[in-house]
C-alpha cells in the first residue's frame, strides 16, 4: 500500500483519540504513521493524551514528536490501544501479530486496554490465518530447541529468527521462532492453549477475540472492518 494510504489509515486511527486519553501505542510500519497523526492532533487540536509504548522504537519515536510517555505500572488500565497486524482474518478480526518483535509487550499493553483497534492496509487481510505471515513465538533463551520439538510436534514449522547471522533477540532478551503450517489448522484458539502450554513459551503472536475494529487503508481510501464483516 502507498505512504497515502497509509497516512489516510493513521489518520482515521488518531481520530478516535480523545483528550484525557491513556493510549496504547503498537509497534510497527503503519504505527509510526498513526504516531505521525497523534502528534499533528496534540499540535492542531490541543488534546492532553499520554501512551504507553509496546517497543524501544515506538518509544523513541514518540519522544522524538512529544508526545508524553508512561509505564504500565504507572497507567495499568489504558482507554485504547491502537497498533498494526501482519494478518487480520475476515469476519472474526483475529489476527497474527509480532513480525515487528514486539508481541509480548503489544499483548499485555492490549489485555491492559479497553478497547482496541487494528490499524492495517489491505494486503494484511486474509480468510484463514497462515496464508501468508508466519506466527511469531516467542521463547526464552535456555528453553528454545526444546521448545522448537515441541512446536514441530503440534505440525507447525517453526523457524529461529535470525538477524546478520545472529539469533534475533527482543527487546525482553528473548528469542522467536516464526512458524508456518497455521494455515493447515482448523482451531486457533486450541492451537493457542497449546502453544502457551509449552515451558519456556513467553507469548504467541495470535490474538483472538481482541479487536473491536480494523481500520484498513488502502488505495482508494479507508474502509473499516468488525468482526461480522
Amino acid at each position: 500500500m502507498s505512504d497515502a494510504g497509509k497516512r489516510a489509515a493513521a489518520e482515521a486511527a488518531a481520530a478516535l483519540v480523545e483528550s484525557g486519553m491513556r493510549l496504547g501505542l503498537g509497534t510497527g510500519s503503519t504505527m509510526m504513521f498513526v504516531l505521525d497523526a497523534l502528534a499533528a492532533r496534540i499540535a492542531a487540536d490541543g488534546i492532553d493524551v499520554v501512551g504507553v509504548p509496546t517497543s524501544e522504537r515506538t518509544a523513541a519515536r514518540a519522544r522524538e514528536l512529544g508526545i508524553k510517555l508512561a509505564e504500565l505500572s504507572d497507567l495499568p488500565s489504558l482507554d485504547l490501544a491502537l497498533d498494526g497486524a501482519d494478518e487480520v482474518a475476515t469476519g472474526s478480526l483475529a489476527l497474527i501479530k509480532g513480525l515487528g518483535g514486539a508481541l509480548l509487550r503489544e499483548k499485555i499493553v492490549v489485555e491492559a486496554a479497553r478497547r482496541f483497534v487494528v490499524v492495517a492496509d489491505d494486503s494484511k487481510i486474509v480468510t484463514r490465518l497462515g496464508e501468508h505471515a508466519p506466527l511469531p513465538i516467542e521463547v526464552v533463551v535456555f528453553a528454545h530447541p526444546v521448545a522448537a520439538r515441541r512446536l514441530a510436534a503440534l505440525g507447525l514449522r517453526p523457524q529461529l529468527r535470525m538477524v546478520g547471522g545472529a539469533p534475533y533477540k527482543t527487546d525482553n532478551g528473548n528469542l522467536i521462532y516464526d512458524c508456518r503450517g497455521v494455515d493447515a489448522i482448523d482451531d486457533m484458539a486450541a492451537l493457542e492453549r497449546s502453544v502457551v502450554d509449552i515451558a519456556g513459551v513467553v507469548e504467541t503472536g495470535l490474538f483472538l477475540g481482541r479487536a473491536e475494529q480494523a481500520i484498513i487503508g488502502a488505495g482508494d481510501g479507508v474502509r473499516i472492518m468488525r468482526r461480522d464483516d
